[in-house]
């Protein structure tokens, strides 16, 4: 086990990939990233799917074969991915069970073009949820202010959450809202209030959106800023008496994810924000280079402050730079969302490509 993931495990915060594809578990790659990076999670998105799907031959029975069968492309799709998250799901099921549900879990998307559909939303999580069969299977919904209520309904009925697309402290307390609201509906209603969540703060695109406006001294500052800011939200929402109160009752806590850790500066170390953000009772997803980064010359430094250190200042500052740091947080989630649905678009106009293809020179 390498020395340094494995320090980051003992501190109490989860490492998860965020890629899947059918080779990786072909030829024991993920297997790898279980065994000998203290890997506990994987996540998914259109992205990902969209070049795993694209590349290479990996798909093309399967892609064959459904198509022969009159499956529509986006049914298609959806078949393929669960078909992935299953097997992922179950090299993940000991530490599942291990943990009592904490870690251990897998994240399918629900289709981008609902980011703006809350009925459609929580139809289609419950219909992906079902379909999968695996009790460690989150289902991704945006934490827009259209899937906010669509997270409190699913949390209401027994679906677990991972809650994406939250740039600031404000989007995810408005995900952290929703998700004990949606336990306290079930405690209402004689329900158990164990329903699993975690809630997704991306971490590195803000210092991409902000590089062109900020001073040198404050490049690549404000992510990390925004995330310690994140980070003592929800140590204090911990603490508070509401949720004391949902803890009482046997509820567990909707953990905090850190995503998008892997540097998009170059000239940055590529495990700069796995190395700042080490926090207990996270989640830290990334690429695959980075984890094997942070694997090879990684530190694991002091840990995220509960009072949020020196955010709050860094942020003030950053104000004066010109960055006004709610209107950019609200287009870096809509223009993730506009990311999603174009790898989407994308993704789904391949499939159409290939079943053209694979129908047309196989047997009838």
């Amino acid at each position: 086990m390498n020395q340094r993931t494995q320090q980051l495990h003992d501190l109490g915060q989860s490492l998860w990939i965020d890629n899947i594809s059918r080779q990786t578990l072909r030829d024991g790659s993920l297997r790898k990233l279980i065994d000998e990076y203290s890997v506990t999670g994987l996540t998914s998105n259109p992205s990902i799917f969209e070049k795993a799907m694209g590349e290479g031959d990996a798909y093309d029975e399967a892609i064959g074969r459904m198509a022969r069968d009159g499956r529509p492309v986006e049914g298609l799709f959806f078949a393929l991915a669960v078909e992935d998250l299953q097997q992922a799901a179950d090299l993940f099921a000991p530490i599942h069970e291990k943990t009592g549900g904490i870690d251990g879990w897998v994240s399918l998307e629900v289709s981008p073009q609902l980011v703006n559909d809350t009925r459609g939303t929580v139809q289609a999580a419950s219909s992906l949820h079902a379909q999968a069969g695996r009790k460690n299977l989150y289902i991704k919904i945006p934490g827009t202010p259209e899937g906010v209520p669509a997270i409190e309904e699913s949390i209401y009925r027994g679906i677990p959450v991972n809650v994406t697309l939250l740039f600031s402290r404000e989007q995810y307390l408005a995900a952290a809202e929703a998700y004990m609201r949606g336990i306290e509906r079930r405690l209402n209603d004689g329900k158990s209030p164990v329903v699993e969540s975690v809630a997704s703060v991306f971490v590195s695109r803000w210092d991409t959106a902000a590089k062109d406006t900020v001073s040198e001294q404050y490049q690549n500052k404000l992510g990390i800023a925004v995330a310690m800011q994140s980070y003592k939200a929800y140590r204090d929402l911990l603490a508070s008496e509401r949720w004391k109160t949902l803890a009482a009752a046997g509820a567990h806590p909707q953990r905090l994810l850190f995503a998008s850790t892997g540097t998009k500066d170059p000239t940055l170390s590529e495990s700069l924000y796995v190395e700042a953000l080490a926090a207990p009772d996270t989640v830290n997803t990334m690429p695959e280079k980075t984890l094997k980064a942070f694997a090879d010359r990684g530190k694991v430094g002091d840990v995220l402050p509960l009072d949020g250190g020196y955010s709050e200042q860094t942020i003030a500052e950053i104000r004066r730079e010109g960055v006004d740091i709610e209107a950019l947080a609200r287009k870096l989630q809509q223009d993730a969302g506009d990311a999603f649905k174009k790898s989407w678009s994308t993704l789904i106009g391949g499939l159409e490509e290939k079943v053209t293809r694979l129908t047309a020179t196989s047997p009838s």
